[in-house]
């Protein structure tokens, strides 16, 4: 009866309940810190998943290899891999008690509703009357009704646009080709995550909900009489699947990106700064300009890492045909190839999922089925790039395969081995397009997302696995770490754009997103003046993707030499981030381990830390602190509590250190021809390349950095340096983890080191080790 849904227990483990009333079924699971709760409609097919993916003991080590996934996906209900619970139950025909990692779980078996305490209070609650929309009562799809606090702080959603803090705002869960956004109100945007933290005031909990299918949040802007004040998340999807997570704020960060699963691991050379721009490629003379690009840096003694080839190269005429090389302006793409490579800088080639409709390879595509298509097998046409064109299906496995095969023949084997998957957010609205769904047909609308991820797979698998390369997704969905990094998208070029995208990085690092950055500059609208030019340069080097691209309609390209006039000041700014790149590498390393982001918002360490601050942090130790307001020439900084305080550099000199106590405020001077305001963590150690020699892969190079010691003022902590050659997997023989113990007293620092993975003591007077110490202590060096 609609309204009225009277649960019943069917079956039991020690491990799970599942209920069922009318046509639903309810499905609790209980793991380490989190509830999956599963409302299913009887005879509706489950989705399989491609987000949920907990680390499994066969699983390679961190950094020793790709976690394998299988193509077909997962099955949502799997436990594997998970910490499975047997929580106290307590229960009868009309409610159950539940405790739970510290949480008082109790359900009204009427109408199925929850509500969940911790020791401050009711922590969760479902909304009245009824919270799930088990009879269609509450229209068509799933949803989720919950109670909310008017002052309940809301964090997460991916790339959502505006204030960090999400509340009394709604939101489309979709994904879109938005170019040139809003930073502050444009939705939706790349990335489709209906993951999100709720802060209220007894606690802190997270829910994902796993779906791919389109839906709406909504964190109070809707009011209804007859409920009290609620928020809710609805989906096309029938069944509804998702996980309440429990933990404060910055374990449930940390427990959502473990519950997604192992990172990848990227090359080092994807942390140094990596050229693109459309007009280039777009030019007739794509080849020379090309090349230029290593000439310019060349002069003006830059050191690139690689150079995101834009999709002009794949031109016939104005129009874009993907794994269609124009040798009118590439005569030979393997030569090219080659001249970067003997350059030390790589390529990571654009790559489309549509082709359209006069493609050289579209007849024979839709001759074998591999497009997106109607019932009666047509090909289903979209608009894209100033035509139409069809989709790949990529839940076909021969049209999977198929592009595989073309990633590796056109690009891989003539010399591009980083692939940049992009404008692959499938736009389909219509219900009925349909997808082979891996032999089970199945509407596309309702995993839009998954297509974008298994392109980022196909091409991946036609990648060099010996080695690690680089794999990019504009599009992605949670889980995207495990197969590519991704960046904020076409952003536009303004000052109040680019405060706009820092709240963006920062909701990004709250939401599993952690290998990721931003067009520096603006990609879409003017070319930027020379202020937002420096500033944006100055923000860009403390975030780990450092790539400056552009399509500016006035033709000019956002590249270093964009004023030459400031070319002094540029060399400055990138000559800082080359001396960061050991560390940004280190903190990669460091956050596929922990599951921690990499730059994050400093209330994740701070609870009643400023939510929108302009300040956030870079790794664990350094604290950067941006200018996003124009005509502004100085940074008044104010410094969180430390043991050992924190160190900024002398005039931004980078071998002068100045002292500044914890919990105070510094003002500095920093004009944008300046090096950016950041300080040092007391109690840390930073790996700095000093020389280019110290940027070189295919090599361990510890030796050759300058590992500078900023010391606490009483006590002991350790730090952990990998010395690795930045391009192979991990293996015993090929790296080192250095684990540094400092010990520090009133009249000594005291260092020693070990090598976690041979075992053996580290002589640390061949490193080089320097103390910058603001009471002058003696470094003593401990030999074990």
């Amino acid at each position: 009866m609609k309204f009225k849904h009277q649960f019943v227990l069917k079956e039991k483990t020690d491990t799970s309940r599942t209920y069922h009333a009318d046509s639903s079924t309810v499905r609790l699971d209980f793991m380490e810190h989190m509830l999956r709760v599963a409302i299913l409609r009887d005879q509706e097919p489950v989705v399989p998943t491609y987000t949920i993916r907990p680390r499994l003991d066969t699983d390679p080590g961190p950094g020793e290899g790709l976690a394998s996934f299988p193509r077909e996906g997962r099955d949502k209900l799997s436990t594997e891999g998970f910490v499975m619970k047997t929580p106290q139950i307590t229960e009868d025909e009309d409610s159950v008690s539940i405790l739970l990692d510290g949480h008082k779980i109790s359900i009204d078996l009427f109408n199925f509703k929850m509500q969940v305490e911790n020791e401050y209070g009711i922590l969760y609650h479902d909304r009245d009357y009824i919270s799930y929309n088990f009879d269609h009562e509450l229209g068509d799809g799933s949803c989720h009704y919950i109670t909310r606090e008017p002052h309940e702080h809301i964090f997460g959603l991916g790339d959502k646009t505006g204030s960090i803090d999400k509340n009394k705002r709604r939101f489309t869960i979709a994904a879109s080709d938005a170019m040139g956004f809003d930073s502050g109100s444009s939705d939706p945007l790349y990335k489709q995550l209906p993951f999100y933290i709720c802060e209220n005031s007894v606690g802190s909990y997270g829910i994902y909900y796993d779906t791919y299918s389109n839906g709406e949040m909504n964190f109070g802007c809707e009011i209804n009489n007859y409920y009290a004040p609620y928020k809710y998340f609805r989906c096309e999807e029938e069944n509804l699947v998702f996980y309440l997570i429990f933990g404060n704020v910055p374990e449930i960060v940390n427990r959502f990106s473990k519950l997604c699963g192992p990172l990848v691991f990227p090359p080092k050379l994807s942390f140094s700064y990596c050229g693109s721009t459309m007009s280039y490629t777009d030019a007739s003379d794509a080849d020379a300009r090309l090349r230029g690009f290593i000439d310019l840096c060349e002069m003006h003694e830059l050191h690139p890492g690689g150079f995101y080839l834009s999709s002009g190269y794949t031109q016939i005429g104005n129009k874009r045909y993907v794994f269609h090389w124009n040798t009118d302006k590439i005569p030979s793409p393997e030569d090219l190839a080659r001249y970067f490579s003997e350059h030390k800088v790589a390529f990571i080639p654009n790559v489309k999922p549509a082709f359209l409709v006069n493609h050289p390879l579209y007849q024979q595509i839709a001759s074998k089925g591999w497009f997106l298509h109607y019932a009666d097998g047509t090909p289903a046409i979209f608009p894209f790039w100033d035509d139409y064109g069809s989709y790949l299906d990529f839940t076909n496995p021969k049209a999977y395969d198929f592009w595989r095969d073309c990633v590796k023949e056109q690009l891989v084997d003539k010399g591009y081995k980083n692939i940049w998957n992009d404008n692959n957010e499938y736009d389909i609205l219509d219900k009925e397009v349909m997808a082979h769904g891996w032999g089970r047909e199945i509407p596309a609308h309702l995993i839009r997302p998954l297509f974008s991820f298994l392109m980022t797979m196909a091409s991946l698998e036609a990648q060099d696995t010996d080695i690690r390369t680089m794999s990019v997704s504009r599009c992605g969905i949670g889980g995207l770490g495990r197969i590519a990094s991704t960046w904020t998208g076409d952003n536009n070029t303004s000052f109040p754009e680019f405060r706009g995208n820092h709240h963006m990085a920062m909701t990004m690092s709250l939401s599993g997103f952690y290998n990721f950055g931003q067009d520096i500059g603006g990609f879409a609208g003017p070319c930027p003046d020379v202020e937002l030019f420096l500033r944006w340069i100055q923000y860009g080097i403390f975030t780990p993707r450092f790539v400056l691209h552009s399509w500016n309609p006035d033709g000019s390209s956002t590249m270093p030499w964009l004023y030459p006039e400031k070319m002094d000041c540029v060399k400055k700014l990138f000559a800082l981030r080359d001396s960061l790149v050991p560390y940004l590498y280190n903190e990669m390393f460091r956050s596929i381990n922990t599951g921690d982001p990499i730059i994050y918002p400093l209330f994740l360490k701070h609870p009643h830390w400023e939510i929108d601050s302009d300040q956030f942090y870079c790794g664990d130790a350094i604290l950067s602190c941006p200018i996003f307001d124009q005509g502004a020439t100085a940074v008044s900084a104010k410094l969180p509590p430390n043991n050992g305080g924190w160190y900024g550099p002398d005039d931004r000199d980078l071998l002068q250190w100045n002292y500044y106590e914890g919990n105070t405020k510094a003002t500095l001077s920093c004009t944008p021809e300046e090096l950016p305001v950041y300080f040092i963590k007391g109690g840390s150690i930073l790996p700095w390349a000093w020389s280019k020699e110290t940027l070189d892969t295919g090599r361990r190079n510890a030796a050759a950095i300058d590992f500078t010691l900023y010391p606490l003022d009483e006590g002991c902590f350790t730090w952990e340096y990998l010395d690795d050659n930045g391009v192979d997997w991990l293996t015993e023989e090929n790296h080192e983890v250095i684990r540094f113990t400092v010990r520090c007293d009133a009249s000594a620092v005291t260092v020693s080191a070990v090598g976690k993975i041979s075992g053996k003591p580290i002589d640390v007077q061949r490193l080089k080790l320097h103390l910058v110490d603001h009471l002058n202590r003696q470094l003593v060096i401990e030999y074990l």
